[in-house]
Formats: structure tokens, C-alpha cells, sequence
């Protein structure tokens, strides 16, 4: 049971000058099995905020529909949309509420949130239902120790764009080469002002030829 549980990822949240950068891989792992070679980790959660996946793949689909939910039903209430900080808080109380649950397979959830309502915002929501304001970049998962490596070495205040999107591709080229349960290609978004636009979608051939 122990080894069937065993997932990984990389995922990587970056704050530029004028927009927020997400990515990860796109491979699911159970234990040393190589479970989905296509699984979408960088996921929209309303028209200005987004979010990355690491953990138990049956947790992380429930709390992304009830999140999707909940923000829709606040707005409709509210005739307001939610703030990113209120769509933020509000995923961390149920990442807090799933992980103290009682069940025969733990409730494990990491996810990045960004986006952008009068101004950008990255957060990072622990497992254990806590939350942290990032100011310049994050990264989760098993391959995050390789990501972060290159992020701290490269990352610089008010990076635009197109230098966030680079330096994101770097981080989780290193974390694939070196991580068994990060590969088979990137996703990456971009916030911004206008709303998210996937930027850079590429497949990395691993069959040998």
C-alpha cells in the first residue's frame, strides 16, 4: 500500500513584473509505476486564477471541483467575482478539512495558486492546509529540490514574461532529467491582466529509438 501511494511531480509558480508564470509535467506516478504519460497538472479554476497539482490524483480532482464550485457560487451570491487571496484561503480550508479526515488513504494535496484581479498574486497551500503569500517563486513536488536549484540560481525581480516562461522551462527540464517521477513534457500558463493563455505546451520523447 505504502509504494502504490508514492506519487510525484514538479510544479513551479514564478511572479514576474507584470504576470504570474505556472508549470509542471505532465507525469503521473503510483509508486515506480508510471501511471498517465498526458496528465494536465496546471489547471484553470475561474477565468483569472489557476492552479498546480502534486499529491493524491482522487483528492486533488474532488477539491478542484469543489473549489470550481465554490467560487461560482460566491460570485453568483456576491455579484462580485472572488478575490485571488478569498479563492486562495478558501482552497486552503478544504486542503485543511481532507487531510484530518479519517481514511484508509491519506488525503494528500499541494497546490500553487496564482492569478490576477487588480494585481497578481502566487500562493502556496502546504498539505496541511497552511498558506504562504509567494513573492517570487515556489515550487512542489518530488522534482522541486532540482527545480528549485536552477530558480535560485536565475530568478531576478521584474522578470517579463517571456524571461519567467524561459526560466520555468529550465527548471523543469533540470528536475525531469534527474526526476524518475517528473517527465514526458511541460505545461505552461501565464496570468496576467488579459486573463490565462496557455504559453508553452511541449512533449519530451522518452522511447528509445
Amino acid at each position: 500500500m505504502d509504494n502504490i501511494l508514492k506519487t510525484g511531480t514538479t510544479t513551479i509558480g514564478i511572479v514576474c513584473k507584470d504576470c504570474i508564470v505556472l508549470g509542471a509535467d505532465k507525469r503521473a506516478t503510483a509508486g515506480n509505476f508510471i501511471a498517465n504519460k498526458n496528465v494536465e497538472k496546471v489547471v484553470p479554476i475561474s477565468d483569472y486564477m489557476a492552479l498546480t497539482t502534486a499529491g493524491t490524483v482522487s483528492d486533488i480532482q474532488l477539491l478542484i471541483k469543489l473549489i470550481k464550485a465554490e467560487l461560482k457560487l460566491k460570485e453568483i451570491r456576491s455579484n462580485q467575482k472572488p478575490s485571488v487571496k478569498e479563492g486562495a484561503n478558501l482552497l486552503a480550508g478544504m486542503v485543511f478539512s481532507n487531510i484530518r479526515k479519517m481514511s484508509m488513504i491519506p488525503g494528500i494535496s499541494h497546490f500553487l495558486v496564482g492569478g490576477y484581479d487588480d494585481e497578481k498574486h502566487l500562493y502556496d497551500l502546504y498539505p496541511d492546509g497552511s498558506i504562504s503569500d509567494v513573492e517570487d517563486f515556489v515550487s512542489s513536488g518530488s522534482g522541486s529540490v532540482m527545480a528549485y536549484g536552477v530558480l535560485e540560481t536565475n530568478y531576478k525581480e521584474n522578470m517579463s514574461e517571456e524571461e519567467g516562461i524561459n526560466l520555468t522551462m529550465k527548471a523543469l527540464n533540470a528536475a525531469i532529467q534527474r526526476d524518475s517521477a517528473s517527465g514526458e513534457g511541460i505545461d505552461i500558463f501565464v496570468i496576467d491582466k488579459k486573463g490565462i493563455r496557455l504559453a508553452l505546451k511541449k512533449k519530451i520523447n522518452t522511447k528509445l529509438t
